[in-house]
């Protein structure tokens, strides 16, 4: 079997298992592996590096775990297909331990809710057909007053039809790459945003949280890009002010 470029590269510097799982990363990334391809050899993986077949083992182990590669007993190691979320987690724990992680993924949510209400008013302006997507959303938030109203406030259940709010939002933009990430951030903002909504709750903010949703609804609505800047920095406002 040949042996590609990738696996010549030095092993220098990180740990070997590391440095063999950036170098079949960067691989894929690169194109020199494709989703689907057969990997080399557990042996042709240790001779071409120069390494020792545990290590190569530990480093599949790890790219199987995070989804990017799996085995096929008697057959091989292959390339993953399609997308896994397990493939997010090494980044979500890196954000979580990361020092002022809480400023920091404020900071990168109102980037992204930026770039998604961007993208859902270009597509309301393009496909007039997207008014279901709209009543989507309207019932996302009728949900969300409910749940402010119900006998027994739960913040639990306020914190799932917020996200469901906003992912009826995201599904606006039929971008399937951009809900996964936006199903990451949840993940990562869980914490600080039940926080969050506790406090709403104590202060008797309720009211206000509402009405920052409605907006986001209102300039969906009415396909008004130019203040979607104002309406975001406003919402996480709010948020930061909560968290300090």
């Amino acid at each position: 079997m040949e042996t590609r470029s990738f696996l010549k590269e030095s092993v220098g510097g990180k740990s070997v298992v590391t440095k063999i799982v950036d170098n079949i990363t960067n691989a894929i990334i690169n194109g020199e592996l494709k989703p689907g391809d057969k990997m080399p050899t557990e042996a042709e993986l240790a001779d071409s590096m120069g390494v020792g077949r545990n290590s190569v083992r530990e480093a599949v182990k790890i790219l199987e775990a995070y989804g990017v590669v799996h085995i096929r007993r008697a057959e091989g190691t292959f390339v993953s297909q399609e997308y896994d979320s397990k493939m997010l987690y090494p980044v979500l724990y890196g954000i979580i331990l990361q020092k002022d992680a809480s400023s920091q993924i404020i900071g990168l949510r109102k980037v992204i809710d930026v770039g998604i209400l961007q993208l859902a008013i270009e597509k309301l302006k393009a496909e007039e057909m997207q008014n279901d997507k709209m009543e989507e959303i309207e019932r996302a938030f009728e949900d969300l007053e409910r749940e402010f109203q119900a006998e027994e406030v739960q913040v639990r259940r306020i914190y799932e039809t917020d996200v469901a709010f906003h992912m009826a939002i995201v599904g606006i933009t039929e971008n399937t790459m951009l809900e996964a990430i936006c199903n990451y951030v949840d993940k990562v903002t869980r914490r600080s945003r039940t926080m969050t909504i506790d406090r709403f709750l104590t202060e008797g903010a309720q009211e206000r949280f509402l009405d920052l949703h409605r907006r986001i609804m209102r300039l969906l609505r009415e396909r008004d890009a130019a203040k979607i800047s104002e309406v975001v920095e406003e919402h996480y406002h709010y948020w930061m002010q909560l968290n300090e």
